[in-house]
């Protein structure tokens, strides 16, 4: 069986308040409703770096446009079925600081980005919120990383 191979790239992005941001959505599943809380990300689009595409996914499914980019996370590997099909999929997150608080408009692409509502998590609490354990340990990652960075600034 052929597999299918994508790739995706996206943001843990933190607040001035040290808030962590998460998408919101429910969805019909299997007939019932699924409510899901999930780290913003998406696939990268032909010619594009994952960093721009991260930058770009954030930006679309939460309407946040004052975004930087300030550590590489890294990335994970997960292969899986779905409707009878097998799939390879690499995901790369960065850490990012919100630079502005003010949100434009979502750009949804799809139905399934239109059922974005956007969400600000207390840090401590997301990496058990998040529905997909790969979400899970990257938001640990993140957390990590912030606390290294932070030790840089104070030496």
């Amino acid at each position: 069986m052929k597999m299918r191979r994508h790739h995706t790239a996206g943001g843990v992005v933190f607040d001035g308040g040290g808030r962590l941001l998460a998408l919101e959505r429910h969805v019909p599943r299997d007939g019932a409703v699924v409510h899901e809380i999930r780290l913003p990300k998406g696939h990268l689009d032909p010619g594009e770096t994952p960093e721009q595409a991260a930058v770009r996914e954030v930006r679309e499914e939460s309407g946040y446009q004052g975004l930087e980019i300030t550590a590489d996370l890294g990335e994970a590997e997960s292969e899986y079925t779905f409707r009878g099909k097998r799939h390879h999929r690499t995901e790369r997150y960065f850490l990012m600081r919100l630079t502005d608080p003010r949100r434009g408009a979502p750009q949804p692409v799809g139905e399934e980005e239109a059922l974005f509502s956007p969400a600000w998590l207390d840090p401590r609490e997301a990496a058990a919120r998040l529905t997909y354990p790969s979400e899970q340990e990257f938001a640990r990652r993140a957390l990590l990383r912030m606390a290294e960075q932070e030790t840089q600034r104070a030496d």
